[in-house]
C-alpha cells in the first residue's frame, strides 16, 4: 500500500502546492486521535449553522447534513481524506480606477474546478495503480464534503475568523480539492489556529456578514449576493454596501496579515483574463448573453449567469454614482 509520503510526492509532482492527509475515524476503540471527536463536532457545527438560516437560499447545503458531515456516508468504507490545494495568487493587482468593477481574485483566470479536477483525476488514477482494490472519490467544491474543515484536519492550515482556510505558507490564496479513500493512511498533524486576538477581517466586511468569529451569515456575504443569489431582490441596505464588487469579494482576505506575507504562484495556470483585471462597468454591461457565454468560457464567472452578472454591474454603477454624488456634496462650498 502507498504511504502518505508517497501520495504527497505524487500530488506535488502533478502541480499541487499543498497536500495533507486526515483520518476519518479512530483506528481502534482506544484511539484518542482528534478524528474521534471531529465527526460529532462537524455535525453539530453544521446543524447549528443551518438552524440559524445562514445558508440563505442555498438549499442544497441543508440536504442530508448527516451525510455532509461524515465522509463515510459519501464513500462507504472511507478511512482517509486526502486534501490538496493550489495557490491562485498570480501577483497581479486589480485595476481600481473610476468606472471599474471588482472580481474576486480566484475568478481572474481559468476555473479552479477545471484546473484542480484535471489533476485530481490524474492523482486518483495513480492511486488505482498504487493501491488496487481500494476505492477513491474526488471533489472540487461540488460534493457533500466540508473541505475547509478537512483541510484544517489534514494540516494545510487553519480556519480563520473569516471562515476561510489560512495557510502559513500561502495565506488564504489556496483553492482546495478532496479525495476520499478507503486507504488507511498515516494522518498529518492538524493545523493550529494562529488568529489570536486579531479581528481585522471581521471589521473589514462591508456587510457585517461575519456575525461572530468563525461564523458567516451567507445571506449577508457579498460573495453569496453576487454569485449564488439568483434574483434582483437584494435589500438596499446590502446592495449599497456591495460597492464595486461584481463577482465575489476579497475584502476579508486582503486585510489578513498572513495573506499580505504570502508569495505569488510562479505557475501560469491561473493567469488572469484581461477583462477580469480591468472590468469596465460600461463595457461589460454591453455584453449580450451570447457574448457573456463566449467571453467567460472556462471562467468561474459563468456561475453568476448573464442575468446575475448584469444585476451586479448595475449595482456597482449605482454605488459608484452614489459615492460620486456624496463626494460632490462634501466639496461643494455652498
Amino acid at each position: 500500500m502507498p504511504s502518505t509520503s508517497t501520495i504527497k510526492d505524487e500530488a506535488l509532482a502533478l502541480g499541487f502546492d499543498a497536500v495533507g492527509v486526515a483520518s476519518v475515524a479512530p483506528r481502534s476503540s482506544s484511539d484518542q486521535e482528534p478524528s474521534s471527536r471531529l465527526l460529532p463536532h462537524l455535525h453539530e457545527r453544521l446543524r447549528s449553522w443551518l438552524a440559524r438560516g445562514y445558508h440563505a437560499t442555498m438549499t442544497w447545503m441543508g440536504r442530508d447534513p448527516d451525510r455532509r458531515s461524515d465522509p463515510r456516508r459519501v464513500l462507504d468504507g472511507c478511512r482517509s481524506v486526502i486534501m490538496v490545494g493550489m495557490n491562485y495568487d498570480t501577483g497581479h493587482r486589480a485595476e481600481e480606477r473610476h468606472g471599474m468593477g471588482r472580481v474576486a481574485r480566484y475568478a481572474w483566470g481559468r476555473d479552479y474546478h477545471l484546473v484542480l479536477g484535471e489533476r485530481l483525476a490524474a492523482l486518483s488514477e495513480r492511486l488505482n495503480i498504487l493501491a488496487p482494490g481500494h476505492r477513491h472519490r474526488w471533489y472540487v467544491d461540488t460534493g457533500p464534503v466540508m473541505e475547509k474543515a478537512w483541510a484544517e484536519q489534514a494540516g494545510l492550515g487553519w480556519i480563520g475568523k473569516h471562515s476561510n482556510l489560512v495557510s502559513p505558507q500561502h495565506g488564504s490564496w489556496l483553492v482546495l480539492g478532496t479525495i476520499l479513500t478507503t486507504l488507511d493512511l498515516d494522518p498529518d498533524i492538524p493545523g493550529t489556529d494562529l488568529c489570536g486576538s486579531c479581528s481585522i477581517c471581521i471589521k473589514a466586511c462591508p456587510t457585517g456578514a461575519i456575525v461572530e468569529p468563525y461564523v458567516v451569515d451567507a445571506g449577508r456575504c457579498i460573495s453569496y449576493l453576487t454569485i449564488e443569489h439568483r434574483t434582483d431582490d437584494i435589500p438596499d441596505t446590502l446592495a449599497h454596501r456591495t460597492g464595486n464588487h461584481i463577482f465575489g469579494c476579497d475584502d476579508c482576505l486582503d486585510v489578513c496579515p498572513y495573506n499580505t506575507q504570502a508569495s505569488a504562484t510562479s505557475r501560469p495556470v491561473f493567469a488572469p483574463f484581461a477583462w477580469a483585471l480591468q472590468p469596465s462597468l460600461d463595457q461589460l454591461l454591453t455584453w449580450t448573453e451570447s457574448e457573456f457565454r463566449s467571453r467567460t468560457i472556462d471562467s468561474p464567472v459563468r456561475r453568476a449567469k448573464h442575468q446575475g452578472w448584469q444585476r451586479n454591474l448595475r449595482m456597482a454603477q449605482a454605488n459608484e454614482s452614489a459615492r460620486s454624488a456624496s463626494a460632490a456634496e462634501l466639496t461643494d462650498p455652498r
